[in-house]
Formats: C-alpha cells, sequence, structure tokens
C-alpha cells in the first residue's frame, strides 16, 4: 500500500528529470503511426515483454545514471493480481559493462530503464561507437524468465572542435589576379555530426587584400597587392564551431598558417624595333643597326635577357652590344667584313627574350644592311693643326700629342720635318706619338711649333706646343727677418712695416697672399696683398707685452698645389710719458697742537707714476701764503717751517692746495685741511680718503706678466715648405714582369710605389718611364697635371700616378713582345 502512495505521488508530482526524459523523447524521435494491437500480458504461468525488440536513443558523454529514451514502454505488463515480483538484467552484448537494467513498477506495468552505469566503465563516445544492441533477461520468482532486444543508438553532441588538417598552407598569388579570384582553400574537419560538425573560417587579424569564405574556406583576392611593396603576406586563420560547445566554450578551435606569396606575371611580350645605319668608312667602330626594345612590365619581367640575330649571319660576322645606358642595342661587326661579297647586302632578323617567368619572346624584325664600298681616300692627318698645352716641369717621356693619318694605313712613317729638329721632342715613328725628350725649364719662350710629316704619303701637319708655367717656385722675402719698435701711443690704423714676399712665377702660381702664421689675439693685422702691418688695438706699455714675435707666411695661388714660405717678424714696444702722477690718498684732514715741533711730519702724501720713467716732485700750490708750513719736495712729507707758539695768529685752519709732477704732466691738485688747537692732539689725527691707485698698479702690472709669459715663436724657425731636401725613394721595383699577349687594352700590368719626406709641393712624386721604350712604345705621365685620356690609348704602356702610386697600365695588344723599361720617380 505504501509502495502504490509513493508511486501515486510521482504521478501526480511529476519531477524534473522526468520531464528532461519526456522532453528528449518527444525531441529525439520523430512521430510514428501507432499500430493498435493486443498487448500480451503476464500471467502466473506466462512473462512476456510488450515487444521483442526495442529502439533507445542516448546522447554521448552522458553523465552516470544516466536513462536511455524510447518512444515506446519497455517492460511487462503485470496481469492480476499483479503478485509478481520481475527485476531485470542485461546478459550479453555489454562488454565493456557500460549499460546496467533495473525495473520500475507503475500500476499494472513494470518498466524496463536502462542507464548508464558509471564508475570504472568505459563513456559513450559515438565517434568510437554509434549503436549497441543488448540482450535484457526478465526473471521471476517460480523461474519465469523472458528475453527481450534493446537497439541503443548513440546520439552526438558537440564535444569535439574542428581542426585543420595540414596545419600550414602556402599559395601563389598571380600579380595581374582578378579581384574576386579564388587563390586556394583551407580545409577543416569536425568529427560531430549535423549541426554539431559545422564551423566558420576567418582571419586572425585585419587583412585588407584577402578574404576566406566563413564556411568553404576558400581565400579569394579582395585587393590588388603588388611585388614592389609586399611580396609576402603571412596570415593566420582561425576556426571556431558554429554550435553551442558542450560545456559552454564558444573560443577559437584552431588556427592554421597561410603563407601567400605574390609573383610578378611577365603580362607583355618584349616590342623590338631595329633600325639600319649607313655608316662612313673613316668609322673605325662602325655601327651598322640600332635596335630597341621595350617591354611594359615591370621588374625582372621588364628586364631584357637578349636580343639576339636568329637568320641571316651563318659566319657570326656581327655581334649585338649593348648600350650603357636604356634597352638600345648596336650591331657591329666581330671581323673584317668583305662587302664586295655582298653586292645586295644582307637581310638579318631579331628577336629578343626577356627575363620573366616563363620568358616571352618579342616581335621579329628583319633589317636590309647595304654599305657601298667608296672609291679609296688618300691618307690626311686628323686635324691641320694640333694644339698641345705642357707643362714646364714635365720629366722626360711625357706624352705631348699624338698625331695620325687617316684611313689607317698598314704602314706609316711619322717624323719630324727637316725644317723643324725640335731639341727637346721626339717623335715614335709608327704611333705618331710626340714625346719630351729632357727638362724644360731651360726654355724661355712659351710657344713652340712643330712640322711633322709622314714620309711614305707626304702629307703634313702642325703641332703648337704651349709651354705653360708651373708652381715650382715659392714666395721669397727680400729680407730673412724684420725687427721694427714703436711708441705705445701709435694710433690705430698706423703702418708699422711692409713684410711682402715676391714669387717668380707667372699667373695665378706668382700671385702671394700674406697671413700672420698661427696668432690670433695679436693687436696686428696685415694686408693680404701689400704685405702691410697695422696696428689693429690701441697699445699700453705698462700692461700689456713689449715685444711681438710672429711669422708671417706667404701663399701662392699656384695649382694644384700651393708654395708658403714664411718670416720671423719681432715688433717692438717703446714706453712713453703718457701717464699723470696719481695720489694715493686724497682730502686729507687733521689737527696740530701750537707747540707741535717744527720739522716734524704732519702727514705724509704719496703719488703713484705708473710711466715710471721720472722722478716724481711735490709741492704746495696755495694755501701757505703765511709760509709756516713746507713739503718735502721728494717724499712728500708736510712739516711746520716756523713755529706755531711764539705766533700771534689769526686763524686756526690752514687749507692747503698740494699737487705733483713728473717734470712734464701734473698730478690732478688735492687739499690737506689742518686745524690749530691748543692742547695735546693724540697720533693719527689725519684721516685721507683712498684712492686704489696702488690697486690699479698691481693690475697692470699683473696683466704684463702674463703677457710676457705667452709663449714666443722661435725666431730662428726654418720654412719647411721652401726646403726640397730629400729625393724619391722606390719601395721596390720588378727586374722583370710577366705579360699575357691577350691582356685587355687599358689593364694594370703592375705596381710601384716612390715615397718623398719632403713636405708640401716638395713631397710630390711624379712617374715616368725613363729608358727602354724608344721603338714601339711610349708613356704618358700623370702625376699632377692631368693628361688627355686619348693619349693614353696609343703607346703599349703608360703610368698613371694615383696618390703616389705608379700604376704601368697595358694600352695596346702585345704579341710576345719582350719589353725593358726604366722607370723614373722624380720631384
Amino acid at each position: 500500500m505504501a509502495k502504490n502512495h509513493w508511486l501515486g505521488k510521482m504521478l501526480l508530482q511529476p519531477s524534473f528529470s522526468q520531464l528532461f526524459h519526456l522532453y528528449v523523447i518527444l525531441f529525439c524521435f520523430t512521430p510514428t503511426h501507432a499500430q493498435f494491437l493486443p498487448e500480451p500480458r503476464a500471467g502466473p504461468g506466462l512473462l512476456l515483454f510488450t515487444q521483442p525488440v526495442y529502439n533507445a536513443c542516448i546522447s554521448e558523454n552522458s553523465a552516470t545514471r544516466t536513462y536511455t529514451r524510447s518512444d515506446v514502454k519497455m517492460g511487462i505488463i503485470l496481469a492480476p493480481p499483479r503478485s509478481l515480483s520481475i527485476s531485470y538484467s542485461i546478459v550479453s552484448r555489454d562488454d565493456e559493462g557500460i549499460f546496467e537494467a533495473e525495473e520500475f513498477v507503475m500500476g499494472d506495468f513494470c518498466f524496463l530503464r536502462i542507464h548508464t552505469k558509471g564508475g570504472d566503465s568505459g563513456m559513450l563516445n559515438r565517434e568510437v561507437q554509434d549503436n549497441y544492441t543488448l540482450i535484457v533477461k526478465a526473471s521471476a520468482q517460480g523461474g519465469l524468465e523472458a528475453l527481450a532486444t534493446v537497439y541503443i543508438k548513440v546520439l552526438d553532441t558537440n564535444d569535439l572542435r574542428p581542426l585543420f588538417s595540414p596545419v600550414s598552407y602556402s599559395f601563389v598569388v598571380p600579380e595581374n589576379a582578378p579581384l574576386g579570384a579564388s587563390i586556394g582553400r583551407v580545409t577543416a574537419t569536425d568529427a560531430d555530426m549535423g549541426s554539431n560538425g559545422e564551423f566558420y573560417y576567418f582571419f586572425g587579424d585585419k587583412v585588407k587584400d584577402f578574404a576566406v569564405h566563413p564556411t568553404s574556406g576558400v581565400i579569394t583576392l579582395t585587393g590588388q597587392p603588388s611585388v614592389d611593396k609586399q611580396d609576402r603576406f603571412e596570415l593566420e586563420v582561425q576556426v571556431v564551431d558554429r554550435g553551442m560547445k558542450l560545456y559552454g566554450n564558444t573560443g577559437v578551435s584552431g588556427t592554421a598558417r597561410l603563407v601567400l606569396t605574390v609573383q610578378r606575371v611577365n603580362e607583355f611580350a618584349p616590342v623590338l624595333s631595329a633600325v639600319a645605319v649607313v655608316p662612313s668608312w673613316m668609322d673605325s667602330d662602325p655601327i651598322y643597326a640600332v635596335v630597341t626594345v621595350e617591354d611594359r612590365d615591370e621588374g625582372v619581367s621588364g628586364d631584357i635577357e637578349w636580343v639576339s640575330i636568329i637568320e641571316g649571319d651563318p659566319l657570326e660576322q656581327f655581334v649585338v652590344d649593348r648600350s650603357p645606358l636604356g634597352n638600345e642595342y648596336r650591331v657591329k661587326t666581330t671581323e673584317f667584313v668583305d662587302w664586295d661579297t655582298f653586292p645586295y647586302g644582307c637581310n638579318l632578323t631579331f628577336q629578343a627574350k626577356d627575363r620573366g617567368i616563363p620568358a616571352k619572346l618579342s616581335n621579329i624584325q628583319v633589317v636590309q644592311l647595304q654599305l657601298t664600298k667608296p672609291e679609296p681616300l688618300l691618307p690626311k692627318f686628323h686635324k691641320g693643326v694640333y694644339v698641345a698645352k705642357l707643362s714646364e716641369i714635365a720629366p722626360p717621356g711625357t706624352i705631348v700629342e699624338v698625331v695620325k693619318v687617316t684611313p689607317a694605313s698598314p704602314s706609316v712613317n711619322y717624323s719630324f720635318s727637316s725644317l723643324s729638329d725640335p731639341v727637346y721632342f721626339e717623335i715614335n715613328y709608327l704611333t705618331g706619338v710626340i714625346t719630351t725628350t729632357r727638362h724644360l725649364k731651360t726654355i724661355s719662350q712659351d710657344f713652340m711649333e712643330l712640322k711633322v710629316v709622314e714620309t711614305i704619303s707626304q702629307e703634313q701637319t702642325t703641332v703648337q706646343i704651349i709651354i705653360e708655367d708651373a708652381n715650382d717656385n715659392s714666395p721669397v722675402f727680400n729680407r730673412p727677418f724684420y725687427d721694427v719698435a714703436f711708441n705705445e701711443s701709435t694710433p690705430i690704423g698706423t703702418v708699422l712695416l711692409v713684410v711682402s714676399a715676391v714669387d717668380h712665377d707667372k699667373g695665378e702660381n706668382g700671385r702671394v697672399t700674406h697671413t700672420i702664421s698661427g696668432e690670433e689675439s695679436l693687436p696686428f693685422a696685415i694686408d693680404p696683398d701689400s704685405g702691410e702691418v697695422r696696428v689693429t688695438k690701441d697699445l699700453d706699455y705698462e700692461s700689456s707685452d713689449d715685444i711681438y714675435t710672429f711669422a708671417v707666411r706667404a701663399s701662392d695661388w699656384g695649382s694644384p698645389y700651393r708654395r708658403e714660405s714664411e718670416v720671423n717678424v719681432t715688433v717692438r714696444l717703446i714706453n712713453i710719458n703718457d701717464n699723470r702722477p696719481l695720489f694715493e690718498r686724497v682730502s686729507c684732514r687733521g689737527m696740530i697742537s701750537r707747540d707741535f715741533p717744527v720739522g716734524q711730519t704732519i702727514v705724509a702724501l704719496s703719488v703713484v707714476d705708473i710711466d715710471e720713467l721720472e722722478m716724481v716732485k711735490y709741492q704746495i700750490l696755495s694755501g701757505n701764503d703765511l709760509d709756516y708750513f713746507q713739503i718735502n719736495p721728494d717724499s712728500g712729507a708736510l712739516s711746520l717751517k716756523r713755529s706755531l707758539a711764539v705766533e700771534n695768529i689769526k686763524t686756526g685752519i690752514f687749507n692747503f692746495k698740494v699737487i705733483a709732477t713728473d717734470g712734464e704732466l701734473f698730478s690732478e691738485p688735492t687739499f690737506v685741511n689742518v686745524s690749530v688747537v691748543r692742547g695735546r692732539i693724540p697720533p693719527r689725527s689725519f684721516t685721507c680718503k683712498e684712492t686704489r691707485v696702488a690697486q690699479l698698479l698691481a693690475e697692470k702690472m699683473l696683466s704684463k706678466a702674463s703677457a710676457k709669459a705667452r709663449p714666443r715663436p722661435d725666431e730662428q724657425s726654418t720654412d719647411v715648405f721652401s726646403v726640397n731636401k730629400q729625393a724619391p725613394q722606390f719601395e721596390a721595383l720588378p727586374t722583370s714582369i710577366l705579360v699575357r699577349e691577350d691582356l685587355p687594352a687599358g689593364a694594370s700590368v703592375f705596381q710601384v710605389r716612390a715615397r718623398d719626406g719632403d713636405a708640401g709641393f716638395n713631397g710630390r712624386v711624379l712617374f715616368s718611364i725613363s729608358d727602354g721604350n724608344k721603338e714601339n712604345y711610349t708613356v704618358s705621365a700623370h702625376a699632377v697635371y692631368e693628361m688627355p685620356v686619348s693619349l693614353c690609348s696609343q703607346p703599349y704602356f703608360n703610368t698613371r700616378k694615383v696618390l703616389g702610386i705608379c700604376y704601368l697600365l697595358y694600352s695596346h695588344q702585345i704579341n710576345r713582345i719582350r719589353v725593358s723599361t726604366e722607370i723614373l720617380a722624380r720631384t
């Protein structure tokens, strides 16, 4: 009875779990059309389930004692008198012991309820096993038994997160890809079913040029990336579940690394344009066609890899050379072409190829080359008059000029005309290079004219040589040193002396500028052109230095290096009487008694004469009309001349006006007031006003001492700029040199160094080949003066001076020739 009462309460007041189970059953199972069959009932000798097979479901990862759900009642109907006690158990197909069966009697029905066991039993995982088939046995007293089969379907929950596979992606983005183009696809998988297995893709950070489809994972182009701005993008793609997670976690589930490489696209093919050129037979390096190529692509795709002759040159007599600037190419010959064998010219076919990936070829263009051979030309010199400039200090072997006849002939012979026969020059009979043979310092004229003849053709030309002045003379002063004295009262702007130098060079090389070397605080200045030394400050013998010694530097305006000389100048200051005597104390006043002794000092006056040239004398100008007092002219002591005690003086106050003089100048007067009183007067009864003259004198003496302590330059210092004492010395010089016969013109053959310990211009070194280069070689000396480049291309060897280093440059092709040369280093 109690049991039925409890059961009744359960039916009247269903629990929350029962309502939840009812909701899940209604949610999980689709409606079916019920067939009303007679229900078997269990009697005293019969035990039967309502159905032999039942279908139930349960969610995966269910907690302990979670019941399965079914859309039908599972169990046995109890027949009256309902005295059977039935129990259920799972007899097979639950190897892991996940489920457990129990009975529940309500009214005339004994429900079969199956729930998860928990404890050490396994967990439900749909991804591992999505259904179970259980054999359930019902047992009752009296040995009654019945069997039923229960099919349990494991329902999916959103317990797994989506994961990328693979976790890294790399795609190439063509630079010209259109907007919206698909670049690639990222993929993630979620083992859950249905909506639990759905997810979204998105970028972790804000991305401008790319987008990812939220469901398909396709990467599309939303901008126009440029290789020049950024050629590589490293992005992070994230994925998240669409549904609610089992435990409420809705964060990012997985990430993948996405690398996008922007690739430049070779979009345009090169455009080739060729134009034939008719060269002159006088050209030493003729051009037969000019080819221009343009490619609208940018970067490497716009660069031209080659321009080639693809047809029309089976003997490979032509070559295509690229110009230093731009995409212009010039067609030249690799060897001599006998155009007589091509009476109708030749057709060359050109094509170009760029460096893009994949490479593209240009259009094909055919150009006809046709050259008519002119009548033979008589050899003539390049110029009717050659003008060359040469420094007067050029060493022997210096190239002056190169004369040539054109067209070039395999046999030439250059020489000076018999009318010229120069002594200072020689000409190479094969190359036409004119060089010096001796120093030019002894030549008085600055212009020379040579006549050159090519003896085979008898052609003549004139070479005019202008000998330029070199800065090889230093300025010279007219005295070895200068010494001058002047009064301290000399006014500002007065010219003390003229310190000037003369330079015997010409033009700018002989123009001299004067400066005071080193000293900045001198009271003098020098005119840079005339050399006049003037006073620039007020001078005072008593407070400044009385002897000034400094150096005057004379510099010429020569090029490329200036020459300088220095001379010492001594200026002496003469002291004059330009300061008046000054009293140390003024306005003295005091008292004396009537019986003051005669001759005893009443008060002593003192003056200071800063000039210190003459003795100072004192005298009373006024106030001593009665002649009672006197002043010592040397010491300045005031005393009584007559006794006051025996005199009947009317007044007891005397006011004296006293001055001092050095013989020329007088001091300002001072006044001494003396009062005569009766009785004794204590000592030191006189008071005076201090003028601080002694302190002024001390300050002037200190200033003078400081000025005298200034370091003086050595009066016998040597002018290191004008002395050329040391000869240049080679550091190392090879005795023999091996030169490859295929060495290109202009290549460096060897290097030699020389040093000179002199200062300034005298320490500069100039190089030249002095001997061993008479027949087939000439030399160009590059040292102080830069020679024309064209001169360096003619001889086999020439020297170039760079920072004191001599480079022997190879200027012509050599065909197994042994050369012996001597190199001269000269200052």
